[in-house]
């Protein structure tokens, strides 16, 4: 079981920072994204920078991110003849691992994103219904605020509690509930400066904060705007 657990972990830490928001924040605007308003990899920033066109693109892809690892640790529990339960302990590894690698991407200097889309892509694979059940108070909350940070803040842990609720109902495995929670903890440690601004009220809409980074090279330019 262990072995099967921890070459699905490898496979989805390398899938996952695969940062497919900078690659193609490079290819459409010719920028590293990280240079401009969060500073991170995610949707929200390539939209700032790139686009919607660019930013759906993202958001496509990075939930693949997750989707792909859960599927080969999946696959692998198969293979190594583990039950249910122990197969979910291998996908939901991979899944983690894929989170943390968007996190901090082996690939890209361990500069990455916060694993909003990916997260939720590993759990979609998980639960597909109790996932996709999450969408319209996702899509509400957006909105509602126009702030894609706190639809990414507040959904997390509301995730999280779904999963535990299901495990403890005895619809998904344990391991299922662990990963959200641990993926809803991280997530929101990595939205630590978005909370700060929200508490300030200087966090911005969507579409808007797309400016040159003060610690980026030639911080005076302006933003990059999109199209």
């Amino acid at each position: 079981m262990w072995w099967a657990i921890l070459v699905s972990a490898v496979i989805g830490y390398a899938i996952g920072s695969l940062q497919f928001g900078l690659i193609i924040g490079r290819i459409t605007r010719g920028v590293d994204i990280r240079e401009y308003g969060s500073g991170v990899t995610g949707a929200t920033n390539v939209i700032r920078t790139s686009g919607a066109g660019a930013g759906i693109a993202t958001i496509i892809l990075d939930i693949g991110k997750g989707v792909v690892p859960v599927a080969i640790g999946i696959a692998i529990g198969h293979a190594a003849g583990l039950g249910h339960d122990d197969r979910a302990w291998a996908a939901a590894a991979a899944g983690f691992a894929a989170v943390t690698g968007h996190v901090w991407p082996v690939w890209f200097g361990f500069r990455g994103g916060k694993a909003v889309a990916t997260g939720f892509g590993a759990a979609l694979l998980m639960n597909p219904l109790a996932a996709i059940a999450l969408i319209p108070v996702a899509a509400a909350i957006v909105a509602s605020v126009r702030i894609m940070s706190v639809m990414s803040i507040a959904m997390p842990p509301v995730m999280a509690a779904t999963y535990v609720v299901l495990a403890v109902m005895g619809v998904s495995p344990p391991a299922y509930a662990v990963y959200a929670v641990a993926t809803a903890a991280l997530i929101v440690y990595k939205h630590r400066p978005n909370i700060e601004r929200l508490l300030a009220g200087t966090e911005p809409r969507i579409g808007k904060g797309g400016e040159k980074r003060a610690d980026a090279p030639n911080a005076g330019r302006k933003s990059v705007g999109t199209r």
